[in-house]
């Protein structure tokens, strides 16, 4: 059966949108989009504009990026007439979205950098609000996505930049439909189906544009529903489940005073829905505040800093009780506290008085993560006292009879205290969703380490504790995570959490990775932090802290620590402050606080583009309980574990690796040296269902293994040998084979992360696999290269997954050890050596950029060294010279001012952040008319980043 063409689904789509509403309209150009947006503001606005006056109004649009765009789009514009009168015009709508107007166009051509047509866009207000992309049935959407990505470079700042007003791009093949936010920081994983308030994803075209593409459904959207990041200066949209929590507490504080609660999944985005939950509650008639209730001081800092990073300053961090009293009685809307400290407020004779007006107002309480410490007489206080009040809990993993713990009050299960369930999405959902990864648990018994060391670590239930806490056993799990953990972490690309029974062996395991690391075993970065708890097992295993618990930091001993134990933990802070030229100590609060906040800091902050790897990663962070629950760190992708887990204690543990990042991270790792395979299928089945085990834990490595010989069958039936490639009679020939190795890729990226994998189990071996990736790469730079043509190629719009393309780390210091065996070499084998070097170069994706001059230099500089221990000092001067050269050449190619473009390029290299086009331009000997301005900066900041790349990175040796 033929697939069916893009043109019969834009007809078909166009068709059904003006059943819905939208009126079209024919606008194929930039002229045409200009001339329909003014007739369209006039309408709105019921006003007319002279030309002069819609000119003015047209420069105002014109200014700012994509995110000064989204707010320009939210308010109103005042100017002056023509007559000297002051009026005002709106673009949007967001209090009555159905006010605005509503209408579909579709192949709009704009010309920027190229000339792109796009597929339908629907313009409200005559503003382009929603661009959607179609590919034919069969083609992956993700192709549609990358075309987004391509006219946004090239065309969408054309034309007044008025496709920079897009808010949402929707992709789709007709089976498979998705919408994202117009954001730069975009990512294919932050795509999402549309689904019904039962979790049901709406997949189809013509479904979702039912659903979801409405006039009404689409303008509440991007009224309500698209959220301003202040900290990344990008939008944010609220994916189904969190719009329907929303709605659902919005409801219910519109129209009663019955409390909720929200059951989604550890890291499935809580507090976007509880902010935007918050945002909206506070301005329904009637509600006094809102107040956002967290559970420990680390909660507190993390949740201001992301709630402040939606809406600037929207929440001071209330860091006492008398600030806490004081935002309770002035006019913040919402405040954000921990349950602590509002317990302080409202148990505190001294306070009463300035509370009591409040206790007939009507406060919305929202709490994070509620079946922590508000089970117990805190919720019962807070609810007495404020006898107005209306309570909503969010919560990963709820208390149920079955896994509710006794205390003051007995069994208190999340129903008891918060009232019905309002919306459920739970961890299946969020796997099948991929918002949340699989985890792939391995159970350490006895196994051989990477030195062919017999290591016996028993993970039968043993209820002996001198067993588990052996000195023999912790040695043995130390090499074992040391033999591993660059395998589990891509090379220390990622960190890792220890969860461990008890400080003191937290102590112990420290101890022994210091010494190894001094005897030279491992070059991991290790920390721990713990707070002063009961030096036992947690035997609920809920992973908690009383929020104030930091302050017995200050605290020389007493019934919590012993002298030696805080000594122990003062000395292992001073081996962090000489790790990070940090100064952090256990003295005083404050500064053990910071020493938490910067270990938190420096594992949330490795995804970021800026983040100096080499300088300030952490590798494991050993702990009791700390970081367990309610810490949301990307980078973190494995978890370390001795220690009994069990229930909600257990889900929120394994939790901190499973958070969503890119293609490389394919699944959170859990290395269990404990028997936890029951607690483990208990808590899953407990928290979703019984058939719900095999979506949330990886399969076996020999089922992945099947994966792979599939897909690389599939790749041979394309090009049966590497050479063939060459062979490939066309582009869509190319394409396939880049899907088909892709494939194989994603297959090989999950099996080396299990500790099982060896290339003799499978059916290609290493060599073969790296010729094939030197194609595939050689296909990336054919594409790389010819930016600067107009021809579009079928490549263009194909992610290449660069990320997965991963190997033992090769950098200069490794190149030139080899270049010294290359010099002795004997003449028959250095051929072949030589051959080997430039392989290599060829399939490492940092030096791959490098291997035309490495090559040179093996040509003409090599021979003439007669002393091997010189090639660092000839090759390190031969580089500077090329990069002298190099510059040199960019800048009379473009006419830059060699001293002031070098200044920028350093400025880019030490922050990592891009310049603007206005400091390319100050660089230039004349400044380019306006119409060339964008194509110039840009092609000028490709061949800077190139030279970056080709340069400076992985120059490190």
């Amino acid at each position: 059966m033929s697939k069916q063409p893009e043109a019969i689904l834009e007809n078909n789509l166009i068709k059904q949108l003006v059943e819905q509403g939208y009126a079209f309209v024919k606008v194929h150009d930039g002229a045409a989009l200009v001339s329909n947006l003014k007739g369209q503001l006039e309408a709105f606005n019921a006003d007319i504009f002279t030309d002069k006056e819609f000119d003015g109004i047209l420069n105002h649009l014109a200014k700012g990026n994509v995110f000064e765009k989204a707010k320009t789009l939210r308010d109103r514009f005042s100017f002056a007439r023509d007559n000297g009168n002051v009026v005002y015009v709106r673009f949007f709508d967001s209090d009555n979205w159905n006010n605005n107007l509503f209408q579909v166009t579709n192949q709009v051509t704009q010309e920027g950098s190229y000339k792109n047509r796009y597929d339908i866009t629907l313009l409200v207000n005559g503003l382009p609000l929603v661009q959607i992309e179609l590919k034919r049935r069969g083609v992956e959407i993700k192709e549609a996505f990358n075309q987004i990505n391509r006219y946004q470079r090239h065309s969408f700042w054309s034309n007044h930049g008025l496709f920079q007003y897009v808010q949402l791009f929707v992709i789709s093949n007709g089976v498979n439909t998705k919408y994202l936010a117009n954001n730069k920081l975009q990512s294919v994983k932050q795509t999402f189906f549309w689904a019904d308030v039962h979790n049901k994803n709406i997949t189809g075209l013509t479904q979702f544009a039912s659903a979801f593409l409405n006039p009404d459904h689409l303008g509440k959207m991007i009224a309500q529903y698209v959220v301003m990041n202040e900290a990344y200066k990008n939008m944010m949209i609220l994916r189904p489940y969190q719009y329907y929590a929303s709605e659902a507490i919005i409801k219910q504080v519109s129209t009663s005073n019955d409390n909720g609660y929200i059951w989604h999944t550890t890291g499935s985005g809580k507090t976007l829905t509880s902010f935007k939950a918050s945002q909206v509650v506070m301005d329904l008639p009637g509600v006094h505040k809102v107040v956002f209730v967290v559970d420990r001081k680390d909660l507190d800092y993390q949740t201001m800093k992301e709630f402040n990073a939606f809406k600037k300053d929207s929440v001071d961090v209330t860091d006492n009780t008398h600030s806490l009293v004081k935002q309770l009685t002035d006019d913040t809307k919402l405040v954000l506290t921990t349950i602590q400290k509002l317990n302080n407020a409202v148990s505190k004779a001294h306070y009463e008085n300035r509370l009591a007006h409040l206790q007939n107002k009507k406060l919305v309480f929202i709490f994070d993560e509620c079946h922590r410490s508000q089970f117990g007489e805190t919720h019962g206080r807070i609810t007495e006292f404020f006898a107005n009040s209306q309570l909503f809990g969010f919560t990963g993993t709820p208390i149920f009879a079955d896994n509710a713990s006794k205390n003051e009050l007995g069994k208190r299960t999340t129903k008891d205290l918060f009232g019905n369930c309002l919306h459920k999405y739970v961890i299946t959902d969020a796997i099948r969703d991929q918002n949340v990864l699989k985890f792939g648990i391995e159970y350490v018994g006895k196994y051989k380490n990477k030195s062919n060391t017999f290591i016996d670590i028993e993970v039968e239930d043993i209820d002996k504790k001198e067993v588990f806490d052996s000195p023999k056993r912790l040695d043995k799990i130390v090499d074992y995570i040391i033999a591993y953990h660059n395998q589990k972490t891509f090379n220390k690309d990622y960190s890792a959490i220890f969860a461990v029974s008890s400080i003191d062996n937290v102590i112990k395991y420290y101890e022994l990775f210091q010494k190894k690391k001094e005897e030279g075993l491992h070059n991991l970065r290790i920390a721990t932090i713990f707070t002063y708890g009961a030096n036992e097992e947690d035997e609920d295993a809920q992973g908690y802290l009383p929020g104030d618990e930091l302050t017995m930091a200050a605290e020389s001993k007493g019934k919590y620590m012993s002298s030696h134990t805080r000594d122990k933990l003062e000395e292992f802070i001073g081996d962090y402050n000489r790790m990070y030229n940090t100064s952090f100590s256990t003295k005083d609060t404050q500064q053990f606080e910071n020493y938490f906040k910067d270990i938190s800091k420096r594992l949330k902050e490795r995804e970021k583009a800026t983040f100096n790897d080499e300088k300030d990663r952490l590798d494991i962070v050993l702990v009791v309980n700390m970081l367990l629950t309610g810490f949301d760190a990307k980078k973190v992708n494995t978890l370390y574990v001795d220690k009994n887990l069990r229930q909600h204690g257990l889900i929120q543990a394994f939790s901190r690796t499973n958070r969503i990042l890119g293609e490389q991270k394919s699944q959170g790792n859990i290395m269990a040296f404990r028997n936890l395979k029951k607690a483990t299928d208990d808590a899953i089945t407990l928290f979703s269902n019984k058939e719900a085990i095999e979506t949330v834990i990886m399969p076996p490595y020999e089922a992945i293994a099947l994966k792979f010989d599939e897909a690389l069958k599939n790749l041979r039936a394309i090009a049966p040998t590497y050479q063939s490639v060459d062979d490939l009679p066309s582009e869509e020939e190319d394409a396939k084979f880049v899907q088909a190795f892709r494939r194989l890729m994603r297959n090989i990226n999950v099996l080396q992360s299990y500790t099982d994998f060896d290339w003799e189990d499978l059916t290609i071996d290493e060599q073969e696999y790296e010729d094939y990736k030197s194609k595939y790469l050689d296909l990336y730079d054919r594409i790389k290269q010819d930016t600067t043509k107009q021809k579009t190629s079928i490549l263009d719009d194909i992610d290449f997954e660069l990320e997965l393309i991963h190997r033992d780390v090769i950098n200069v210091a490794y190149i030139l050890k080899l270049l010294a065996q290359l010099k002795e070499a004997k003449t028959s084998d250095a051929k072949a050596q030589k051959k080997a070097i430039m392989d290599l170069l060829g399939g490492d994706i940092t030096l791959r950029s490098k291997r035309e001059l490495i090559e040179k230099f093996i040509e003409e500089n090599l021979p003439l060294i007669s002393d091997v221990d010189a090639i660092e000092d000839e090759f390190e001067q031969y580089w500077q010279d090329e990069k002298v050269l190099a510059l040199g050449k960019l800048c009379d190619e473009e006419n830059l001012d060699k001293a002031q473009f070098k200044a920028l390029v350093d400025a880019y290299i030490f922050s990592g952040q891009e310049p603007i086009r206005d400091e390319v331009f100050k660089c230039l000997d004349n400044r380019p008319s306006i119409l060339k301005a964008r194509e110039i900066g840009e092609r000028i900041l490709d061949k800077m980043k190139q030279f970056v790349e080709i340069f400076i990175h992985g120059m490190v040796g």
